[in-house]
């Protein structure tokens, strides 16, 4: 007498897919999808709504507090544009881009104080120093690499601010050097606390339009081919140390921007502000954010200025929440915060940020 055979394979035909699609999304999710570019649509929304955002951030009534901490994100993401073109980009990572931020703006405060140029003028001046001082410091970058340029930078930054304590009259000493109020235009006074929140912002636009061309460019190209395998780029003919030092030379032109910006915000700088600490709270920001991506930065520079105020935090407890925040981004996401947002919209609309392998932003979505 023959048994029945039961036929299981519909149920298993049926329950395979449920199974391979949560596996796919959970590969998404953890995944890193820096070099797949989102939707040209996603990508334009995106920016819109972050523009509108911005634009519209005074007339929501947040208070002087709240935008005054705005203005410092924001020329602080400037710099870490910077900061991320150089590390996000070529792969070059530094603990000293506080002190590039400092040549520009001791540069503006000097010309102010001693030649009495004002903010447009000795603006130029300013980011083409850092730019200067970027390239000589990252001559080592021809010579040596990760760690040992890393300490190279730190040292830079150290002696930086011992040559401003220093430097007497001309620098200040401790104490620093006071500027004036940005030179007006006609009919803006920039005394306003909103008009100076749009000129920091229109100079952020200025930052991400140059960030993403330089990313889907030629050279962005290259300089990611020289990350993933310097040895593989010398040998097909790209001229490294060129490239490299060209990165590093934008990257201290950003950071000369930010340093004025925040010069003339606060109105006083003193070599405190240029020191170790800032350079470590930069380099943290520009991981947390995710250096590969186009609004990591800025996400980076939002988390570590915003925290303390939301929670509540004094210093002690900001540095600590820093750290831990630090630890559950390198150990659960290691693109940083914009690479978990990129996965998780990559999860949601099943992958389909991941289909195209061309166009875009090559990267820093």
């Amino acid at each position: 007498m023959s048994m029945p055979v039961t036929d299981n394979s519909a149920g298993t035909t049926g329950a395979a897919p449920g199974r391979t699609r949560a596996s796919h999304r959970l590969a998404l999710l953890t995944a890193d999808n820096a070099s797949v570019p989102l939707p040209a649509s996603v990508q334009a929304i995106t920016a819109i709504l972050l523009a509108v955002l911005l634009i519209a951030l005074p007339w929501l009534g947040l208070g002087y507090r709240f935008l005054s901490i705005a203005i410092t994100t924001l020329y602080t993401a400037i710099g870490l544009y910077g900061l991320g073109l150089q590390f996000g980009q070529a792969g070059i990572m530094s603990v000293g881009h506080a002190a590039l931020m400092g040549v520009g703006a001791y540069a503006s405060a000097i010309l102010s104080v001693q030649l009495g140029l004002g903010f447009w003028t000795s603006l130029p001046f300013a980011m083409a120093l850092s730019a200067i001082v970027g390239g000589v410091i990252g001559l080592p970058t021809l010579r040596v690499g990760g760690q040992h340029y890393i300490i190279i930078t730190f040292c830079f930054c150290a002696l930086f601010v011992i040559v401003l304590t220093n430097g007497g009259t001309f620098t200040g000493s401790a104490t620093g050097l006071d500027v004036g109020s940005v030179t007006p235009l006609p009919g803006i006074n920039f005394d306003k606390l909103s008009n100076n929140y749009y000129l920091v912002l229109a100079a952020l636009f200025l930052a991400l339009a140059a960030t993403y061309l330089i990313g889907i460019s030629r050279y962005g190209r290259t300089l990611r081919a020289i990350r993933e395998n310097e040895q593989l780029a010398r040998s097909v003919g790209i001229n490294v140390d060129l490239h490299k030092l060209g990165v590093l030379m934008v990257s201290g032109l950003f950071a000369g921007l930010a340093g004025v910006l925040q010069l003339y915000y606060l109105r006083h700088i003193s070599p405190t502000l240029f020191g170790a600490f800032p350079s470590l709270y930069l380099a943290l920001m520009v991981m947390l954010g995710g250096a590969r991506y186009l609004y990591g930065p800025l996400i980076g520079a939002v988390i570590v200025n915003f925290l303390p105020e939301v929670l509540n935090l004094d210093p002690v407890d900001s540095r600590i929440a820093y750290g831990i925040c630090l630890l559950l981004v390198i150990l659960l996401l290691p693109g940083g915060v914009g690479a978990g947002i990129k996965n998780v919209y990559c999860a949601l609309t099943g992958g389909s940020g991941t289909q195209t392998q061309g166009g875009g932003s090559n990267g820093r979505a």
